[in-house]
């Protein structure tokens, strides 16, 4: 059993350090293709990884007519829309800010599970909320709090990076029906798929269409393959396989790792200062996240 557990936790650690650095790869990635193409290519390659590994494990099985629907609408929240948000954001927001307002999603699960599923708020969770929210406001005001109050709100993709926190929180609430139903990969593998068929009728009715892929440099192709082998497909069949093992609640300690594995990433690879406000505002983010998680 120990050995098993050591496996998951190498798993979960495994999918947060990619997690971490897929942030990187974004941003560079971005500099030759728009977010449309991105979130295309990335997904795509997500939904072969992820279709064979359901196929290996000998799960697959179509969802009931009624479920399609469902499925549906969370991969069109969770993988489409989310996608989008982040992949636009990141042109103009910094890795390292965009690290650490996605790792306040479990803030945003714990507001909607409350106003929308009757789960019970305690104190010390409302001040783990406040606590993070102050956070994330030193972290994108680069502690100028003056600025907020002015309606400043830091970068133009930062306020996109927090749509996305809190429409990966919505998206969150509503796989809960879905998980309690079919295995992990094989419930992602069908959000993933229709998720990647809204983006393509995105890309080719809206977006560039294949224009783009022929000028991809080597660069370029090998960011979007760590972002779509490893982000979207072995990073996930990882942290859903820790997930069948270590209880939900130790596991979401890992979230407070990927941010930290941004921050150092992004200081070598794209020369992001580390500064004490931005160390401060995580801090506070960390501490804020683990007692709302608590």
């Amino acid at each position: 059993m120990r050995r098993v557990n050591s496996i998951a936790y190498l798993e979960a650690l495994f999918a947060v350090i990619v997690w971490g650095g897929t942030f990187i790869a974004t941003k560079l990635a971005l500099q030759e293709a728009s977010p449309s193409t991105l979130v295309w290519l990335r997904f795509g390659m997500g939904v072969l990884i992820l279709g064979a590994t359901v196929a290996l494990r000998r799960q697959v099985a179509l969802p009931s007519r009624a479920e399609w629907g469902y499925f549906a609408l969370v991969g069109f929240i969770g993988v489409t829309f989310h996608q989008w948000l982040q992949a636009t954001g990141l042109q103009t927001a910094a890795a390292t800010t965009t690290a650490w307002i996605v790792a306040t999603i479990p803030v945003f699960t714990a507001l909607l599970g409350w106003l929308f599923l009757k789960e019970r708020l305690t104190f010390l969770r409302i001040f783990g909320i406040g606590l993070a929210a102050l956070g994330v406001l030193l972290i994108v005001s680069k502690g100028d709090l003056v600025a907020l109050a002015a309606g400043n709100f830091g970068a133009a993709g930062d306020f996109l990076i927090l749509i996305s926190a809190l429409n990966w929180a919505v998206f969150s609430i509503l796989s809960r029906r879905g998980l309690e139903r079919h295995p992990a990969a094989r419930m992602m593998f069908y959000v993933m798929a229709l998720g990647w068929l809204f983006a393509s009728a995105w890309l080719f009715g809206f977006g560039p269409g294949w224009s783009e892929i022929p000028h991809l440099t080597l660069n370029g192709w090998g960011n979007i393959l760590i972002l779509g082998i490893f982000g979207s497909g072995l990073a996930y069949i990882a942290w859903y396989d820790a997930l069948q093992v270590i209880p939900a609640g130790q596991l979401g300690a890992f979230i407070y790792v990927e941010p930290l594995v941004t921050m150092v990433m992004a200081t070598f690879l794209l020369g992001e200062a580390v500064t004490a406000v931005s160390i401060l505002g995580g801090a506070a983010t960390i501490v804020g996240v683990y007692l709302v998680n608590r």
